[in-house]
């Protein structure tokens, strides 16, 4: 049991005075010292809490990525990891997790990994073997043969190809489904903003997560691409980079959420090919960029809901930078509350998380101690004094 004394609480409820109380994973009691000090006794446990001083703080929030890769770890060229075994794979991911928890990022979402790599570290983190974020993950990504991320993707061409590869993720394990709707920045030979998987395919994506209701995503920079993810269903459009006024009035009408990852990018683009980040990716990064304001005016504009996400482990785009990202959509137009709800109360309902995202009695205890309030200031997230997960606190 831990109670956070003295500070402030900041979640997209607003700010206010409280102390918080966790007890057995949980927020057990959050408000005035008398009141919380009574939620404790109720629970009849007759060991005492550990105090924090949390005077002059603020407690938020962990954070909720809604898409990292686990294999990668911010190399100049990803598809130097095909090579690296399963083992090497494995320590890897560990060791972004622990690198995300410690950054104060409690929950993420791996959207695509060799394998059944993510799921297992999920499961791994659950059982208390590894140090890390909570994890939900979609297996392999379902792409067409050849298309982008061919080298850990399921290749499947045709609509019944494509139901099958989908339910293989379901039969897996997977907490989300994710598709290559268009080609991609990282994949040498492919057209970035060109449709992969046609209508047809998509319908028949969706449709195989439609009996378990299980979320969907869709890698999608083009018009075209995310237009066709839209109309098929899909939960959420993964970068959106091309995203035009049209698709984007699509996604507000029908709730589609948008996941910007904006730190994709700003690692590519500001690093380039003097890091070692090959020329094709660098070439078509800078034309990606180009757009990409656009596509957050026309998002803004039409009201489209945005999840934060960060594609975490591409170039230069590493776990324990992920709170940047919050800076990022300050820049793009976000006020700190709205990264705040981006990057908690919506990422959560994305991923279909019911006791996340809020500092409240019943919700999960992951928290983060600030030393500002990040309802006004978004650089409060990089250094959090302290992180707990799941109740727990990180050293």
């Amino acid at each position: 049991m831990y109670v956070l004394r003295g500070g402030r609480v900041a979640d997209a409820a607003g700010t206010r005075e409280a102390d918080v109380a966790v007890a057995d994973g949980e927020v057990v009691a959050v408000g005035e010292p008398g009141a919380v000090d009574d939620a404790l006794a109720a629970l009849g446990d007759d060991g005492e809490p550990t105090e924090v001083d949390a005077d002059g703080q603020v407690v938020a929030p962990g954070l909720i990525d809604a898409h990292v890769h686990v294999m990668m770890d911010g190399r100049p060229d990803v598809s130097t990891a095909v090579s690296d075994s399963d083992y090497t794979a494995s320590y890897r991911a560990a060791s972004n997790l622990k690198s995300a928890v410690s950054a104060g990022v409690t929950t993420v979402r791996d959207l695509g990994s060799r394998g059944t790599l993510a799921l297992d570290a999920g499961e791994a983190v659950a059982a208390g073997d590894i140090d890390g974020p909570r994890v939900l993950a979609c297996g392999r990504n379902v792409i067409m043969t050849g298309g982008h991320g061919n080298w850990f993707g399921r290749e499947a061409d045709g609509p019944a190809e494509v139901r099958k590869a989908a339910r293989e993720q379901l039969k897996a394990g997977a907490d989300v489904l994710k598709c290559m709707a268009t080609g991609g920045v990282l994949t040498e030979g492919a057209v970035t903003g060109a449709p992969e998987l046609n209508p047809e395919e998509l319908a028949a994506f969706t449709d195989a997560a439609a009996p378990t209701d299980t979320p969907t995503a869709a890698h999608a920079h083009g018009e075209e691409g995310i237009k066709n993810a839209v109309e098929a269903g899909i939960s959420s459009v993964e970068h959106g980079t091309f995203m035009d006024r049209e698709a984007a009035e699509m996604m507000a009408e029908r709730g589609t959420y948008w996941v910007p990852t904006a730190s994709a990018l700003r690692g590519i683009v500001d690093n380039g090919v003097e890091a070692g980040i090959p020329e094709d990716a660098v070439a078509k990064a800078e034309d990606a960029a180009d757009r990409f304001d656009d596509a957050w005016d026309h998002a803004l504009e039409a009201g489209v809901p945005i999840a934060m996400g960060t594609d975490a482990g591409t170039p230069f785009n590493f776990f324990e930078e992920i709170p940047g990202e919050m800076a990022h959509m300050v820049e793009y137009g976000l006020s700190p509350e709205r990264a705040l709800e981006a990057a908690t109360v919506n990422a959560a309902d994305l991923l279909g998380l019911d006791d996340v995202g809020r500092v409240e009695e019943g919700y999960a205890a992951d928290l983060v101690l600030l030393n500002a309030d990040p309802n006004e200031d978004v650089e409060a997230w990089r250094e959090p004094d302290a992180v707990f997960a799941r109740g727990e606190r990180v050293e």
